[in-house]
């Protein structure tokens, strides 16, 4: 049985519970906007993983059915206050509730896509450029984070064209450093910037999903080709190959940072360097299976049910 955290108000995990249901997969959804008020749970930890269960509307799971765990936590504005509740009360219920969720899911022996654990690095973005650079065939890019305007004039002279995104885990519009940003510079005493070298070439996304390697390759005068519609720009995404060395470094680093499912920002180069921005713990796939029909959610439910041969290989989830 594969357990599904999540909303079906998100388009990622309601694809992945339309792919389980294709693949004649058994599954228990649990609700998030809905948890905890309707679901119970109750589990002790064990020195190989964890003994308890888990009960919604109209059914309950033991622990150790659990093939595999599918998770995309909600944020608080996709969590309706209960009628009768101190908003307030609510909220801290619900990060009380979140965290015993997040405690279980640590301790299950299953394939679980993906622990909060293996996320972490995604919160800062700097200190996953620091992980990244260890992987030999994947380049980090020159980066800088400041709150001194000095610093980053003299980055900008040794690099050229800068880009500055969020250095955390929030989404942000990936934008050149340009006139108008240079005029404000003042503003950073006030709090520190997160800038990079722009790299010139090729976007690449590559999603692995266990020792499965799912790229694409997109077109976009756009620096951020997420919005290049905000620049009147396209984006043309087509499935591609990756060179051995990097395929293995992508899925050398997904391990590394213990993800079984990840989505990798990439780009090549003109003279074929790889560069890598970011390893997205929790990638919305949506966009890119539906823009180049590659099977990553049929692959992720092969993963959940423990069928893909390459299980042993995480040790997040090999038992002692």
């Amino acid at each position: 049985m594969i357990l599904v955290c999540g909303s079906l108000a998100d388009p990622v995990t309601e694809l992945v519970c339309a792919r389980l249901r294709s693949c004649g997969d058994d599954y228990r959804l649990i609700e998030l906007a809905q948890f905890p008020e309707r679901y119970r749970l109750a589990w002790r930890a064990m020195v190989d993983g964890a003994d308890g269960w888990i009960s919604g509307p109209d059914w309950r799971l033991d622990l150790s059915e659990i093939s595999g765990v599918y998770v995309r936590f909600l944020g608080p504005e996709d969590r309706p206050t209960p009628s009768g509740v101190d908003a307030a009360d609510a909220a801290a219920l619900r990060s009380e509730a979140d965290l015993a969720l997040m405690a279980l899911l640590e301790a299950l022996p299953c394939p679980v896509v993906n622990r909060v654990s293996g996320g972490v690095s995604n919160n800062s973005k700097p200190y996953q450029g620091l992980l990244i650079s260890r992987g030999g065939a994947l380049r980090a890019p020159p980066t800088l984070v400041t709150s001194d305007p000095a610093a980053v004039r003299a980055f900008q002279a040794e690099h050229g064209t800068l880009i500055y995104k969020s250095a955390s885990g929030i989404r942000s519009i990936v934008r050149r450093l340009g006139p108008e940003q240079l005029e404000r510079l003042e503003h950073l005493r006030d709090g520190p910037a997160h800038l990079q070298a722009f790299i010139p070439g090729r976007n690449i996304r590559a999603h692995t999903v266990g020792d499965r390697v799912f790229a694409t390759r997109i077109d976009s005068e756009a620096v951020d080709y997420r919005y290049a519609h905000l620049d009147g720009a396209d984006a043309t995404l087509e499935p591609t190959k990756l060179p051995a060395a990097i395929e293995a470094a992508c899925l050398r680093l997904a391990e590394d940072l213990d993800l079984l499912f990840a989505g990798i920002d990439l780009k090549e180069t003109p003279d074929g360097d790889f560069y890598c921005f970011e390893v997205n713990p929790c990638p919305g796939f949506l966009y890119y299976e539906r823009q180049t029909g590659q099977p990553i959610s049929t692959a992720l439910a092969e993963l959940l049910r423990g069928s893909s041969a390459d299980l042993p290989r995480h040790a997040a989830y090999a038992t002692t």
